[in-house]
């Protein structure tokens, strides 16, 4: 099979290149080629010699995901369901703003975890995404959306979409590296962010590998709420995730780890629990987005009320907690948080088996 360039971080690159006997300088090149220019076609790459580009012809390609369906949102917010070569399907969400344009991004086909309120994990999981697969869903979108005038519609990347990013860790690194690389797409590390239910030794390989932007899934206050929420908590609970975010927002000391908090009415929204999780962030350089729950098919969930949703938000402001409610987009189109689903083969037979089951909210603590 032919070698698909399109994963390959600059590192990777230069090794390609060597084993063909070319210089490292060729990497940057063809980084230019494919994600700044969008060009697939060897013949193309005019700096290039015509044997080096026959011989690439010869061995590799260069393939981004094709797309299925796009839908565009009432607020704007577009959706894309992109085709994987074994048939299955996730999808990728762009958000645009007046000042900014984000792109959510899927790490694995479905999820590993279980997280109850959440679509994806409800519909099981298939495999992770290779590093093709994840940059050709910032490749295809930037291709899509950019003007002639070279306007940069996309300025932040969140990889928040379908799947737990750090249990993808090598695929993910090399796409986060294209993603940082100046040959290629040149995002800053702060307009970067990966989103984590808790993986805590994929936190600490991260700060010495590949360092961007961290968002935390918290969800609950206490571990016997977050143990019945985010069962990977019973692995690597609150405490110890605590510790973990306060060593990597030392990284750098204008950063904030995102703790993101999902409003559930009745669960987790209350003012004793708003004071119990600021307690647990106070020694951690912290931003809290509280979530407004986005309603998913088979779940008996409900999104607090407005005004709970602003108890809770001043309790946190009154403890100097950097505190934002996030805006709801593209709810109607399932583009919201905790809302993708794509469609894809459930090897963990999750999907069968929650389909049965009611979510058991009175005990819930």
């Amino acid at each position: 099979m032919k070698v698909n360039l399109i994963g390959h971080p600059k590192n990777q690159l230069i090794e390609f290149f060597a084993e063909l006997g070319e210089p490292g300088f060729r990497a940057s090149q063809v980084l230019k080629w494919i994600h700044q220019r969008g060009v697939t076609e060897f013949e193309e790459m005019t700096d290039l010699s015509k044997l080096l580009r026959a011989k690439l012809a010869e061995i590799a390609v260069v393939e981004g995901l094709k797309p299925k369906t796009e839908i565009v949102s009432a607020d704007g917010t577009r959706k894309w369901l992109l085709a994987l070569p074994d048939g299955n399907c996730i999808e990728t969400v762009f958000i645009p703003e007046d000042s900014r344009g984000t792109l959510c991004i899927s790490s694995q086909v479905g999820c590993s975890l279980n997280c109850t309120f959440c679509a994806t994990g409800r519909q099981g999981f298939n495999r992770n995404l290779s590093s093709a697969e994840i940059i050709s869903q910032l490749w295809h979108v930037h291709n899509e959306l950019r003007s002639d005038n070279n306007r940069r519609p996309i300025t932040n990347i969140v990889l928040m979409g379908m799947g737990e990013p750090l249990l993808n860790y090598e695929a993910v690194v090399a796409a986060m590296l294209l993603m940082l690389d100046d040959n290629a797409y040149g995002f800053s590390r702060r307009r970067v962010t990966l989103s984590t239910a808790g993986i805590i030794p994929g936190i600490e390989r991260l700060l010495t590998d590949c360092p961007v932007s961290l968002a935390v899934s918290l969800h609950a206050p206490h571990d016997e709420l977050r143990n019945q929420l985010v069962p990977l908590n019973r692995k690597y609970p609150i405490a110890e995730l605590m510790d973990a975010c306060r060593k990597y927002a030392a990284f750098d000391r204008r950063w904030r780890v995102t703790f993101e908090y999902i409003m559930l009415k009745g669960i987790n929204d209350s003012v004793s629990q708003a004071r119990q999780l600021a307690r647990i962030l106070t020694e951690v350089p912290a931003k809290v987005n509280l979530i407004p729950y986005n309603t998913v098919d088979g779940l008996q969930y409900e999104r607090s009320d407005q005004d709970a949703i602003d108890r809770f938000r001043d309790v946190l402001l009154s403890q100097h907690i950097m505190t934002i409610t996030r805006k709801t987009r593209g709810d109607d189109v399932d583009a919201a948080c905790g809302q993708l689903k794509g469609k894809f083969t459930d090897r963990t037979h999750r999907s069968a088996k929650l389909a049965a089951e009611a979510v058991p909210l009175e005990s819930l603590v």
